[in-house]
């Protein structure tokens, strides 16, 4: 039976931790990207069918090829950002199926249903990027999502196969909080839940 988490990893996971636009300098080393797979792998999905793919913009060539896809908005922060991933989503994901969930011929069934590939996929994989950035904060990182991207300017520039479609981007790195205006308030309870 798990336990409850403390009070300082459930601050560091969500109550005192917040969508971040400025980063030091600091790097992302690439054994931190691996352990940020290696702990956001295990997020559950439908049929186990992980649609998630992700494309960690590390070099300088790959961040100026990224940044004429950006909102005006979201290009300083990405370019000063020390790690950026594409999230992604891979419209053949259920072509795995049959090793990721043996239990069930989940690969006949989206063969079966093509019209369901892609509304699963993308949800799956909204999914995913929700685990990347708990996994990012487990690990001492703080995360910038970004919806405002060219998403076809992007897939031309990094999956020009078509194997993968963009979903998101997040910036990643160790946040400088000095500055930062204070944090947007939440619903409360009764305005956005309700026990029935």
């Amino acid at each position: 039976m798990s336990s409850p988490l403390s009070a300082q990893a459930l601050d560091q996971l969500f109550v005192q931790a917040r969508s971040t636009h400025h980063f030091q300098a600091r790097p992302v080393t690439e054994d931190t990207i691996r352990q940020l797979y290696a702990l956001l792998k295990w997020g559950p999905t439908a049929f186990n069918g992980q649609p998630g793919r992700y494309l960690f913009i590390h070099s300088a060539e790959a961040r100026q090829k990224l940044l004429p896809t950006l909102s005006s908005g979201n290009r300083d922060k990405t370019a000063a950002a020390p790690l950026t991933v594409v999230l992604a989503w891979d419209p053949a994901f259920h072509q795995h199926l049959p090793e990721q969930y043996p239990a069930y011929d989940a690969k006949g069934f989206y063969d079966g249903l093509p019209q369901l590939i892609e509304p699963h996929a993308r949800t799956n994989a909204s999914l995913q990027a929700g685990y990347l950035i708990l996994a990012a904060r487990a690990l001492g990182l703080d995360a910038g999502p970004m919806a405002g991207f060219d998403a076809a300017a992007v897939d031309a520039a990094f999956f020009p196969d078509g194997q993968w479609r963009s979903l998101l981007l997040v910036n990643l790195g160790y946040g400088v909080r000095d500055g930062q205006p204070p944090r947007g308030p939440r619903l409360d309870f009764e305005q956005a839940a309700a026990i029935v």
